[in-house]
């Protein structure tokens, strides 16, 4: 009885470790990059987004030991308030060599040519086009942008509920992108693929720029 319970247990941690992450979260749609629509967004009111006020957070996972967490440390952007969100843009540089994980080995290895290659792309951008009102799963918009990863440059659109006030807007998001849409395609040891669907996480107060 004892050997039973014991390999249902194992089992179960087995299941639990091997869970992909990205499996219950929006897929952002992803296509050619577009110019941005005209609009008067350079003559509203400038909110800034910053490395202290804002998080920009990711999970990836391998088919048998499981996820594992990282962020970016260094990033700012912009966003050009006229008004309403629809009528806005936001503009957002990130710092790709400042990226961390929760395992030393794994930051490190994130920097080289088998992923972000850090030397070679140094940023990564994103600038918005479109921002239209309702989103997926009871999000307040839905946001259209280029997004510029690992020399690659795609449209991608995602779900996001956008807050404004006098002083502060915040944005909340939580949606996956296929790394291979970005040419980062290395695959890991055979035995423990890395999966394609990483989950991004967005955190973002940018505050009023004084």
């Amino acid at each position: 009885m004892r050997l039973v319970t014991g390999t249902l247990i194992l089992g179960l941690l087995a299941m639990v470790a091997c869970s992909n992450p990205a499996a219950d979260k929006t897929k952002a749609l992803t296509g050619e990059a577009t110019a941005p629509a005209p609009q008067s967004a350079t003559q509203g009111v400038k909110y800034l987004i910053t490395s202290q006020n804002s998080k920009i957070e990711f999970v990836a996972s391998k088919m048998v030991t499981g996820s594992q967490t990282g962020s970016f440390k260094d990033f700012s952007g912009t966003i050009d308030f006229a008004g309403q969100p629809e009528k806005s843009q936001v503009n957002v540089t990130i710092d790709m060599n400042s990226v961390v994980t929760d395992a030393d080995g794994l930051t490190t290895h994130l920097k080289t040519p088998d992923f972000f290659d850090v030397a070679k792309f140094p940023k990564a951008t994103f600038t918005s086009t479109e921002i239209k009102p309702g989103g997926d799963k009871g999000a307040s918009h839905t946001v259209t942008g280029n997004f510029q990863l690992h020399g690659v440059t795609k449209s991608i659109t995602f779900p996001a509920t956008i807050g404004v006030s006098a002083d502060a807007i915040t944005v909340e998001s939580t949606f996956t992108i296929n790394r291979k849409d970005f040419g980062i395609n290395y695959a890991g040891p055979a035995d423990n693929l890395i999966r394609d669907e990483v989950v991004m996480t967005l955190h973002i107060k940018a505050e009023k720029a004084k």
